[in-house]
C-alpha cells in the first residue's frame, strides 16, 4: 500500500497547561493524483474498440470515480486525534469517512508511560506511538490507523511526556534511557 498524504495540526486555544490538542489528518490531494494517472490506463482498458467520444468521456469519468472511491474507503479513517488533558487523562478520538466517531478515555491516573516504537513488517517499516497503561497486558495505540512519521509524532510524544511528568515527577519519560 503506498503512504497516504497526513497532516499535522497542534491546536494551542487553550490556556497553558489545560488541553493540548494534537490532530493527524488524511488528505485526499494523492488520491486525486493518483486517480488522474490511472484513468488512462483504466480507459485503455476499457475501450478495446472504437466507440464513440461521448462514451469514451463518461467511462474516463466513471474510472476516475471508481479510483477516488476505492482509495477513499481503502482507509476509511479521515483522522486521529489525542486531546490531553493533565488533570483528567488522555482521550483518544479516531474519525471515520462515514461520520462515525469512537472516543476511547484513559485516565491519567492510568497511564505510566508514552512509547514511540519502531514497527517492522515484511512489507514496510513505521513509527507508532503507544501509551503504557496500568493493568493492560499490551501497549495502547495512539494512532491505530494512520502511520504518521516520526516529525509527527514526536511533539505529541513530548505532550504526553510532559502531562505524565507534572503528575509523576521529572524523570518519567527520560530521553536517554536505553529502551
Amino acid at each position: 500500500m503506498g503512504r497516504i498524504s497526513i497532516a499535522y495540526i497542534h491546536e494551542g486555544k487553550w490556556p497553558p497547561g489545560s488541553v493540548d490538542i494534537h490532530i493527524i489528518e488524511k488528505s485526499l490531494r494523492k488520491a486525486v493524483f493518483v486517480a488522474i494517472l490511472l484513468i488512462p490506463i483504466a480507459c485503455i482498458f476499457l475501450s478495446l474498440k472504437e466507440i464513440s467520444a461521448t462514451l469514451i468521456l463518461w467511462r474516463l469519468q466513471l474510472s476516475g470515480l471508481l479510483v477516488i472511491l476505492l482509495l477513499f474507503f481503502w482507509n476509511p479513517v479521515h483522522k486521529e486525534s489525542v486531546i490531553i488533558m493533565p488533570a483528567f487523562g488522555v482521550q483518544l478520538e479516531t474519525h471515520y469517512t462515514s461520520g462515525r466517531i469512537i472516543r476511547r478515555f484513559i485516565p491519567a491516573g492510568e497511564i505510566l508511560k508514552p512509547v514511540l516504537l519502531e514497527c517492522v513488517t515484511p512489507v514496510t517499516c513505521y513509527w507508532s506511538l503507544s501509551l503504557l497503561v496500568r493493568g493492560k497486558e499490551e501497549l495502547v495505540l495512539v494512532f491505530k490507523e494512520l502511520h504518521p512519521p516520526m516529525k509527527m509524532l514526536l511533539p505529541v510524544w513530548k505532550a504526553l511526556c510532559a502531562s505524565i511528568d507534572n503528575k509523576a515527577g521529572p524523570e518519567t519519560c527520560g530521553e536517554g534511557e536505553d529502551g
